[in-house]
């Protein structure tokens, strides 16, 4: 139990620490009077390819920011607590895909703000538990659904002043990683049930074989 608890707690340090990154840059643009909307993607223009690194850490408002952080923090949380050996990949591939693929084809627009890393790490949760049919990560994602299940339509243009392409490219990125890293990570409990079934085929497999083997041995047709 108590490793559970230092693995859990272990699972926060870099969601928060994102998350200090991202509300110092937020609080320094305030102090400054400044915006940093400009560090944002803009599709198609080499203005905007620094927004591939810069872009989520950028956010609107307090408002913005805040609503991004929460979901941020449990989804990440979820992450690096059950992928912790490939937790590190899945959030540098979720940032860096999402973001080019923005760069590639969203609007003429400046596109910022973390929601592309909260739908890819939600996309990411609930396929992943649905791919590897594991009962405790298909609970994670029918707890994605439950929190988060309105965030589907989030990936439709039905708000103009949301980077709707963000949300959605997000979501690809995630379900895509899904699948690459359906080998790593957190393997299905096995019951002794299934084993019994399984040796019980191999039996009946070595069984033939035996029989076969004779019956070669004899001349038989097989």
């Amino acid at each position: 139990m108590k490793e559970e608890r230092k693995r859990f707690y272990l699972s926060m340090v870099f969601p928060l620490l994102f998350l200090l990154i991202l509300w110092i840059i937020k609080i320094s643009e305030v102090l400054l009077g400044t915006s940093f909307v400009f560090l944002g993607i803009y599709p198609l223009k080499a203005k905007g390819l620094i927004g591939i690194l810069t872009a989520p850490l950028i956010h609107s408002d307090f408002g913005h920011l805040m609503a991004n952080s929460v979901p941020l923090f449990i989804l990440g949380t979820g992450v690096f607590y059950f992928y912790n050996k490939i937790a590190i990949k899945v959030f540098l591939l979720s940032y860096l895909l999402t973001n080019f693929w923005i760069w590639f084809g969203a609007r003429q627009a400046y596109h910022i703000g973390a929601s592309g890393l909260v739908y890819s790490f939600a996309a990411f949760l609930f396929f992943s538990g649905v791919i590897r049919k594991n009962i405790k990560l298909m609970a994670i994602s029918l707890l994605v659904v439950f929190l988060y299940g309105s965030m589907i339509w989030g990936v439709l243009p039905w708000q103009p002043h949301i980077s709707w392409e963000s949300h959605l490219m997000g979501a690809i990125a995630g379900i895509v990683l899904a699948f690459y890293y359906r080998n790593e990570g957190p393997k299905r409990k096995r019951y002794s049930w299934e084993l019994e079934e399984e040796e019980e085929e191999l039996d009946e497999d070595e069984k033939y074989w035996e029989v076969d083997v004779k019956k070669e041995e004899k001349g038989e047709d097989i």
